[in-house]
C-alpha cells in the first residue's frame, strides 16, 4: 500500500513539470511573436515615413481656476445674504437702499484712488502674491522709455495712451523731415479720435495742470452739456467731450499725402462719437469723391448719425436706406453691429419705422446673423412706445422670448444690457404676469443675470418685476418672491413698498402690516413720509380682532418713534392725519394713556384734530367713568375752536356725575356760538 502511494506521488510530480514546461514554451512563443511583430511594424513605420517625427500626446493642464469653479457649481445663491460685492467686509454690508448706494459709490472711489497711487507709484508694488496672477491688481506700464525722437518711441506713446505726447513726438518727425509708416498713422489716427484729441486722463477729472496751462483760452469749449429727457443717472452721461474744429486728427488727416479708407474711418467715427454727424457726412463724401470705398465701421456710424442730420422722419428712413444702398453697392458685407445699428437708428423714426424694422429682422435671417439682446431691445423700442402702444403688438415680445427661451446670451454689443429691463416694462404695461415669468426665467438661464447692465439697470428691472408681482399676483407668492430678491438682489424704494402695501390690502391680508413695518424700517425708508402715511391709513381704516388691534397700536408706537427721533438730514413733520391715526390705533387697543400723549401732541404741534376723534375720546371716558377727564377733552375743543364744542359739553353734562364747577364750566362752552366760515 505503501509503494503504490510513493509511485502515485512520483507521477503527479513528473506530470506537473511537464505541464509547466510546456507553458514556458508557449509563453515564450508568443512574447516572441509579439515582440517580433511589434519590431516589424516599426521597422516598417520608419521604411514608409522616416521624415515625420513622433508626437507624444501631453496631458490634460487643468486651469487654475478649475477647482473653484467645481466648489462654486454646488453652492446656491444665498436669498438672505447682502451682494457678493459686499462680502468683504461685514462692517460694510448695506441694509438700506441709501446704504448701498454710499458703499457702491465709496467702493468703486477707493478703486479708482488706489488705482491711482498704484499706477503713479509703481515702484512701491512690485510684489505679486495672488495666485493666479490677476493683472489688474499689478502697476501698469506708463512710465516712458524712449525718449529719443523716432517711430518706436511714437508707437510707444501710442500704447500707453498719451495723446498730447504721441502728436508732439509726430509732429517733431515730419520737421525732421522722418517719414512714419501709415500703420503708425492710423493708430494715432484712432487714438487722437477715440479720446477726442485730450489725454484719457481727463476723463476721470484728473487734469494736470501743465495740460490745463496748454490750452488755448479762445477755443471752443470742451465740455458741453447733453439736454436728453428725463433724469441724468451718472456724470459721464452729464457731460460729454465734443468734436473740436481742425484739432489734431483733423490737422494730421490733412497733412498726409495719400488718404486711404483707414484714415478715413478713424475720422468718421470720432466725429460720430463725439457729435459731429453733419461733418462725418462730408468727410464721406470727399472719401467717394477720391474714389474710395468705406469700410464696414464707417457704415456703421453713419446709420448711427443719421437721424440727427434729418429732421422728418422720413427723410430719416431715406438716408438710412441710401446708406445700406451704397454699402451694396460698394460690396460690403453688413455685421450684427449693422443691423443694430439700422434699428437703433429707426427708434428715432417714429411710427413709419415698423415695416423697416420687420424687413431688417428679415434680412438677418437670410444673411443668417444671430441677433443679440441688443436687437430684440430695439425692436421693442420700436414697436412699443409708450405713446402708442397698442394690444395687438403684445404678440412680438412673446414671440421674441419664444424665439430665446433657454438660450444662454454673452454680451456682444453695448446696448445688449438693455433688454431684460425693457421686456419687463413691456409686462408691465400689459399686465401680463405670464410674461413677466417667462422673461424672469430667461435671466436665471446660465449667467444671463450678468446682462442686466449695471445696478441702477438691476434695480429698475426687478422694481418693475415686482411691481408686477404686487398687480396680479398672490400675496402669498408676493411675499416668497420679496424673501427671495431683498436684500441679495434688490434693494426696494418706496414706490416699491408702497405696492406691496396695496397688494396686502387688495387680498384683505393687513395683518400683515407690522410685519411689513419692521421691513420697511431695515430698508431705511422710515423717513418716507407719503409711506407712512399709507401704512397708517390701512391700519387706521376699519377695525379688526383684538389680537390684531393690539399689533397695530404696537405698530403705531414704532412709527411714532420715526417721528420722534432727532435725524440729521431729514426730519418728519407731523400732520393731522399721521397724529389721528395712532391716536385712533391706540384708542382701539385700549392704550388710554398714550392716547391722551398723542392728544397732547396736537397742541403742541398746533394741529387740529377731527370731531370724531374726540368723541371717540368722550366714549372712552364714558366707559371708565373718568369726568375730569371728559371736561378736559371738551375744554380741548374748544381751544381747537371747533364746531362739535357746544355738543361734546351737552353730552357730558347729560352722561356724567359732576361737580358744581365742572358744570359750570361745561355750561358755559355749551352756549358758546358756533364759528362762522
Amino acid at each position: 500500500m505503501a509503494a503504490s502511494c510513493r509511485q502515485v506521488g512520483q507521477l503527479i510530480s513528473k506530470n506537473n513539470r511537464a505541464l509547466f514546461t510546456n507553458l514556458e514554451w508557449a509563453s515564450f512563443q508568443r512574447n516572441f511573436v509579439g515582440v517580433s511583430a511589434l519590431h516589424q511594424q516599426a521597422a516598417e513605420a520608419n521604411k514608409t515615413d522616416s521624415s515625420e517625427p513622433i508626437i507624444i500626446p501631453r496631458k490634460k493642464e487643468w486651469n487654475k481656476e478649475s477647482v473653484l469653479k467645481a466648489l462654486a457649481m454646488t453652492v446656491r445663491s444665498d436669498p438672505t445674504a447682502y451682494p457678493y460685492q459686499f462680502q468683504d467686509d461685514a462692517y460694510l454690508s448695506p441694509r438700506t437702499s441709501a446704504e448701498f448706494k454710499l458703499y457702491s459709490l465709496s467702493q468703486e472711489s477707493g478703486r479708482s484712488a488706489a488705482k491711482y497711487f498704484v499706477n503713479t507709484y509703481p515702484k512701491f508694488f512690485t510684489k505679486d502674491f495672488a495666485e493666479p496672477h490677476i493683472p489688474c491688481l499689478m502697476p501698469d506700464t506708463v512710465t516712458l522709455r524712449l525718449e529719443e525722437m523716432s517711430e518706436e518711441a511714437l508707437k510707444e506713446r501710442i500704447s500707453l495712451r498719451k495723446v498730447k505726447l504721441a502728436v508732439d513726438m509726430y509732429d517733431q518727425l515730419l520737421q525732421a523731415g522722418l517719414s512714419v509708416s501709415m500703420e503708425t498713422t492710423h493708430d494715432l489716427l484712432d487714438l487722437i479720435c477715440l479720446y477726442c484729441d485730450r489725454d484719457p486722463v481727463q476723463e476721470d477729472a484728473m487734469q494736470t495742470e501743465d495740460a490745463m496751462q496748454t490750452e488755448d483760452a479762445m477755443e471752443e469749449p470742451v465740455w458741453e452739456v447733453r439736454k436728453r429727457k428725463g433724469k441724468f443717472r451718472r456724470a459721464s452721461e452729464l457731460l460729454k467731450l465734443t468734436w473740436r474744429e481742425n484739432n489734431n486728427a483733423e490737422r494730421i488727416f490733412n497733412l498726409l499725402p495719400e488718404k486711404d479708407t483707414q484714415c478715413y474711418s478713424a475720422l468718421i467715427r470720432g466725429m460720430v462719437k463725439h457729435g459731429a454727424y453733419a461733418k462725418a457726412f462730408s468727410v464721406y463724401t470727399d472719401l467717394l469723391n477720391n474714389r474710395l470705398t468705406g469700410d464696414i465701421h464707417i457704415f456703421n456710424s453713419l446709420i448711427i448719425a443719421a437721424p440727427d442730420v434729418r429732421d422728418k422722419y422720413a427723410e430719416r428712413c431715406d438716408l438710412i436706406t441710401t446708406i445700406l444702398t451704397q454699402m451694396s453697392q460698394q460690396k460690403i458685407q453688413p455685421n450684427l453691429h449693422t443691423f443694430n445699428s439700422v434699428l437703433k437708428a429707426l427708434r428715432q423714426c417714429g411710427s413709419v419705422a415698423k415695416s423697416i424694422a420687420l424687413q431688417t429682422v428679415s434680412e438677418m435671417t437670410t444673411l443668417r446673423i444671430a441677433p443679440s439682446l441688443a436687437t430684440f431691445h430695439h425692436i421693442l423700442g420700436i414697436f412699443y412706445k409708450s405713446a402708442s402702444i397698442r394690444q395687438g403688438d403684445a404678440d412680438i415680445l412673446q414671440e421674441i422670448i419664444s424665439e430665446v427661451a433657454g438660450k444662454s446670451f454673452t454680451c456682444q454689443d453695448p446696448d445688449d444690457v438693455l433688454f431684460f429691463t425693457s421686456a419687463m416694462r413691456v409686462c408691465v404695461d400689459f399686465k401680463d404676469l405670464e410674461l413677466g415669468y417667462k422673461v424672469h426665467s430667461l435671466v436665471e438661464v446660465g449667467e444671463n443675470w450678468r446682462l442686466l447692465g449695471d445696478s441702477y439697470q438691476r434695480n429698475a428691472y426687478y422694481g418693475r418685476f415686482f411691481n408686477l408681482l404686487c398687480m396680479m399676483e398672490n400675496i402669498d407668492v408676493v411675499l416668497k418672491w420679496f424673501k427671495e430678491l431683498v436684500p441679495s438682489l434688490y434693494y426696494p424704494n418706496s414706490h416699491s413698498l408702497r405696492d406691496l402695501l396695496q397688494a396686502l390690502d387688495t387680498d384683505s391680508r393687513l395683518d400683515m402690516l407690522p410685519t411689513i413695518w419692521k421691513d420697511i424700517k431695515s430698508l431705511g425708508h422710515d423717513n418716507k413720509l407719503e409711506l407712512i402715511e399709507e401704512l397708517l391709513t390701512l391700519m387706521a381704516r376699519e377695525k379688526h380682532s383684538p389680537e390684531v388691534q393690539e399689533s397695530f397700536a404696537t405698530c403705531a408706537l414704532e412709527v411714532k418713534k420715526a417721528f420722534d427721533t432727532n435725524r440729521t438730514k431729514i426730519s418728519l413733520e407731523w400732520n393731522t392725519g399721521t397724529l389721528s391715526h395712532i391716536t385712533s390705533l391706540l384708542l382701539r387697543a385700549n392704550k388710554i394713556q398714550e392716547a391722551w400723549k398723542m392728544l397732547e401732541l396736537f397742541r403742541e404741534k398746533n394741529r387740529v384734530p377731527s370731531g370724531d376723534l374726540l368723541e371717540d375720546f368722550l366714549s372712552l371716558c364714558r366707559s371708565e367713568g373718568c369726568a375730569q377727564k371728559a371736561v378736559e377733552l371738551v375744554q380741548l375743543s374748544a381751544a381747537f375752536c371747533l364746531q362739535r364744542t357746544p355738543s361734546l359739553a351737552k353730552m357730558t353734562l347729560a352722561e356724567f356725575h359732576l361737580s358744581e364747577e365742572q358744570r359750570t364750566i361745561l355750561s358755559e362752552l355749551e352756549t358758546v356760538p358756533e364759528p362762522e366760515d
